[in-house]
């Protein structure tokens, strides 16, 4: 398929442009999008998609600007291109086409979105808003970090879904002759062809034991068959979910009978459909399925920089670098701030915004009081001298621990706590306080005494909570709330970044910015 182009001239009795000049808002997402889509989505940037040889595509300029409204309305494909054919703002919107400019069929939003996802450059579009920005001067050396529940678009399964589906997964990959020979090595009766479960008194406990222990033991005889055997991806993808799924839940009791293990693993598989969603917490009381979504944003402008999507199970500050990439470098100009809350207060990122130089406005969690005891912030800890001082003004040497390469070490008071009159309120072990010292001590230290500091308690609250409005923004009902609309982590992380683009671009349309041609014209590079 060839590179399609937009039509450069309309004509004067069939175009949008003059019925929607003055109807359309010059503030609004569509008049911002008016003005500048060629030089925001030029078909161009786009080249490197299609081949030099085939028939021509929708132009893909267009296509851009439909995907951006799709995202900012919460449209599904279908829905989109109708609009697209139907509603003038749209073609208004696509650079003043006609009234009877011909639609297109919903799988080209399909297939260009699997031609961005397979490229070099995945958000392009994204990073073509955020560069208009960037030229406004809109994007300084702040960022503020956060992260948002996405619900998964798939339903959480219970053990026995589990298995039964991964089995029936992998017998829909594997040839007929080693699906023959799996299903000869069945034991429970099980077809496994419907996806409704096995009809038993799910009152009684000893079938639904039975059950579990059935279905477990011919996930496991079809994974004996397939050891050793040199699989092709799909067979190797589907024999290592089965393995996932049986080993997370399953245990083997005395009795040699397999039953479901109490407790949940860490990073349980939840659906066999999505493999990669995972349980999520957002408070301690408050759990949910699916992934989180990140976000950096500048809090003068209340631009969105970055975006990134994980499991629901993983930690906020572990994909905190990749959305502070762009201000890292130390030899920068300007002094670059960093905001975020307890979730990013991890060692690893204090330490890298130490190591750059850049201003920490990340919260720290106080330490914490064990059964009413002094915390550890009751301790004076002093690295240079490797000795911790209590609050009765004893003292204790920082010593290696044996076998924890993690840690510089712990401060042990032992025989100081036996006669001390705050014994009662700092500890109950018989061999007195203990005081661990972690390896990115220096890091935290003074992160726990900034947070005390009234300045820097002042800026803090009246720079983190920006992001919060940006994402109850991201959020909103009519772009299609916190329900994913896809399955999978790199089909989410898309959808996420092109509505981050399209937030962007209706902020940058309130701001005023690209009224003119020259100020809208991003690197394509």
């Amino acid at each position: 398929m060839t590179l399609g182009r937009v039509p450069r001239q309309g004509d004067l009795l069939r175009s949008t442009v003059e019925f929607c000049a003055g109807r359309v808002g010059v503030d609004s997402i569509y008049g911002v999008l008016h003005r500048d889509c060629f030089g925001l989505f030029p078909d161009e940037m786009f080249a490197d998609l299609f081949t030099d040889v085939g028939r021509r595509s929708v132009p893909p300029m267009i296509v851009a600007v439909v995907m951006v409204l799709q995202r900012i309305e919460g449209l599904s494909d279908r829905e989109a291109v109708e609009r697209f054919a139907f509603d003038a703002r749209w073609k208004y919107a696509a650079g003043g086409l006609d009234f009877d400019y011909p639609g297109f069929m919903h799988t080209v939003l399909v297939d260009m979105r699997a031609r961005l996802a397979r490229s070099d450059r995945p958000d392009r579009i994204f990073d073509a808003v955020l560069e208009v920005a960037r030229a406004a001067g809109l994007v300084g050396r702040k960022r503020v970090l956060d992260s948002t529940p996405l619900y998964d678009a798939v339903a959480t399964m219970d053990t026995i879904t589990l298995i039964r589906s991964a089995i029936r997964g992998l017998l829909a990959v594997v040839s007929a002759g080693l699906a023959g020979e799996l299903r000869a090595r069945v034991s429970s009766g099980d077809d496994y062809a419907s996806t409704a479960k096995p009809v038993i008194d799910w009152d009684d406990e000893t079938a639904r034991e039975q059950l579990i222990d059935s279905r477990t033991r011919d996930g496991l005889a079809m994974l004996a068959v397939l050891d050793g055997l040199d699989l092709d991806e799909a067979v190797d993808k589907a024999a290592r979910l089965l393995a996932t799924v049986v080993g997370q839940d399953i245990t083997t009791g005395e009795d040699g009978i397999f039953r479901i293990v109490r407790g949940t693993a860490a990073d349980r598989v939840i659906s066999t459909v999505d493999p990669e969603t995972r349980h999520g917490r957002k408070t301690q009381a408050r759990g949910f399925d699916g992934y989180k979504g990140h976000i950096a944003i500048d809090p003068d402008s209340e631009i969105i920089t970055a975006t990134e999507v994980t499991p629901a199970s993983s930690g906020d500050a572990e994909v905190a670098p990749g959305l502070l990439a762009d201000i890292l470098p130390a030899e920068a100009e300007a002094e670059a701030r960093v905001f975020g809350d307890a979730a990013y207060g991890a060692g690893e990122l204090l330490k890298l915004l130490d190591d750059n130089g850049i201003h920490n406005g990340v919260k720290v969690q106080p330490a914490s009081s064990v059964k009413g005891h002094f915390s550890k912030d009751r301790f004076e800890i002093d690295l240079d001298r490797a000795v911790v001082r209590c609050p009765a003004g004893h003292t204790a040497p920082i010593r290696p621990r044996k076998g924890q390469p993690s840690t510089i070490g712990a401060a042990a008071f032992g025989a100081a706590c036996g006669g001390c009159p705050l014994r009662q309120q700092c500890t109950s072990a018989a061999a007195g306080r203990t005081i661990g010292i972690g390896a990115h001590e220096k890091h935290l230290l003074p992160a726990r005494a900034r947070r005390l500091d009234p300045a820097w308690r002042a800026e803090y609250r009246a720079t983190r909570p920006k992001v919060e409005r940006k994402i109850g923004h991201l959020m909103r009902r009519r772009h299609g709330g916190r329900r994913a609309r896809v399955r999978g982590k790199v089909k989410t992380a898309a959808d996420f970044s092109l509505l981050a683009a399209a937030v962007n671009l209706a902020r940058l349309a309130v701001l005023g910015i690209g009224s003119t041609t020259a100020q809208l014209t991003p690197t394509t590079a």
